[in-house]
């Protein structure tokens, strides 16, 4: 909050602090006037008049009190624009402390998980089951209660990785996150060259297409799609390249799915979640992952588009 803005808000909360504590005291009391001063002058239909009614002592002091804490509390913490409050308290230094004071408590939990693999980790009764609730509630969201994922969101329970299934890999998907990116090519294919490599992809797994059509998209999967995908288009874990010979599809493997990934491009986020959960759980949920693909044999099945 820039200072302007900030002198701003403590000019507007205190002004209507002292705008409470005025009302409060002008009307405390009735006005001197008819039937003793219990009025407030005004005169209806020539004998209604409006009564005017003080709240009892209790009440009002009780509204003073309740003004006064108020003020008070504004002195102590932050609520003044960018005064951060004697106690120079924030929400963000409260959840460090908790944190933390967590994280020592469960220290020795984690102690005995330390020099576990994460193999021997995934087969671990008691830390998987922790690795479960901890998948329920950071990842079942996107990849599903089963695992199974979604379009746009990967299947978990095969064997089937982008980036790899090597263990500190897992790790650093999970901690660091990951961004993909498929760009666009209709610009520079046109919606010919674009249909072309369509059947090209469809052919790798032995559909009925075009062999003239496969043939040219063949060319153009040379010279646009090598550098990601491999020569042999099986995917490069590198650079997160998927296989286009698995029958595998991320967002779908039908022609028209296929035509909007070409054209149009993709663009996928895995979010880091290594500051949210810390190294301990991560290692836990990476375990987790890995033991879910353990029996997926080579992942070479296709799974659906």
């Amino acid at each position: 909050m820039t200072s302007g803005w900030g002198w701003f808000v403590v000019v507007l909360v205190l002004a209507n602090v002292a705008g409470a504590m005025w009302l409060l005291f002008a009307h405390s009391h009735a006005p001197a006037g008819e039937a003793g001063g219990e009025t407030t002058g005004h005169v209806w239909d020539g004998d209604l008049r409006d009564a005017n009614r003080p709240l009892p002592r209790w009440w009002f002091w009780l509204f003073v009190l309740s003004t006064a804490w108020g003020l008070f509390y504004l002195i102590l913490y932050p609520g003044l624009g960018g005064f951060p409050g004697v106690l120079r308290w924030s929400q963000e230094a409260q959840h460090a402390a908790e944190v933390r004071d967590a994280t020592e408590r469960q220290a020795p939990r984690y102690a005995r998980f330390a020099g576990m693999t994460l193999v021997d980790l995934s087969r671990e009764a008691d830390a998987m089951g922790e690795a479960r609730s901890l998948y329920a509630n950071n990842c079942a969201g996107c990849h599903g209660s089963d695992a199974r994922g979604a379009v746009g969101f990967p299947d978990l329970t095969d064997a089937e990785w982008l980036y790899g299934q090597e263990p500190d890999t897992l790790v650093a998907t999970i901690s660091e996150g990951r961004m993909g990116v498929m760009p666009g090519w209709e610009a520079a294919l046109g919606a010919d060259g674009v249909a072309q490599l369509v059947a090209f992809l469809q052919s790798l797994e032995g559909a009925d297409v075009d062999a003239a059509t496969a043939t040219a998209g063949r060319d153009h999967y040379a010279l646009f799609c090598v550098a990601c995908h491999g020569v042999d288009a099986r995917g490069n874990a590198a650079l997160g390249g998927p296989d286009l010979t698995n029958g595998i599809w991320l967002h779908g493997g039908d022609a028209a799915s296929l035509r909007v990934s070409i054209a149009a491009g993709r663009q996928n986020q895995m979010p880091p979640h290594g500051d949210l959960l810390g190294p301990d759980r991560v290692r836990l949920l990476a375990a987790y992952v890995l033991g879910l693909g353990a029996g997926a044999g080579d992942g070479r099945a296709a799974r659906g588009n």
